[in-house]
């Protein structure tokens, strides 16, 4: 059982279309989005970090962009070099153009990139700004202020 009918809960809720298309599009697998391999890690407490393989890669081959609460990463190696390499006899390093996409959570922020030993490591940080914390509220004998007329 490879699809799901999402149909009921679009009836039923408001504001969620984006979550269960998201759900459709991972459910049906696409054979492209395997490729780069990647691992996503918490390394602290609102730190994160998104790690590919991208190996054949140069940092000038990688751009990696944010727009939207979406992270693009593309990589496309220069097409001069192709006609400059010899004859190759087997190629099992996959070194073709790709584009990976992450959709990041409210308040979450790139903060780096690093390329090392052909892993593109891309470093997160979740930063909740103080207005949308949960904050306590004393009760007290205190008298709200009134409201002011206009």
């Amino acid at each position: 059982m490879r699809h799901f009918d999402l149909a009921p809960l679009y009836r039923s809720t408001v504001g969620f279309d984006r979550l269960f298309s998201m759900l459709n599009q991972a459910a049906t697998g696409d054979a492209s989005a395997t490729y780069p391999p990647y691992n996503i890690e918490r390394t602290g407490e609102t730190a994160y970090r998104i790690t590919l393989a991208v190996a054949g890669f140069a940092e000038a081959d990688l751009k990696i962009e944010t727009r939207d609460d979406t992270l693009s990463i593309r990589g496309s190696r220069n097409s001069g070099e192709e006609s400059a390499r010899p004859e190759v006899l087997h190629q099992g390093i996959a070194a073709r153009a790709f584009e990976r996409r992450f959709q990041l959570a409210d308040h979450v922020y790139v903060t780096g990139a690093s390329l090392e030993n052909g892993l593109l490591h891309v470093d997160l940080v979740r930063e909740v700004p103080e207005s949308a914390r949960p904050r306590q509220i004393p009760i007290g004998g205190t008298k709200m202020p009134e409201a002011r007329a206009a």
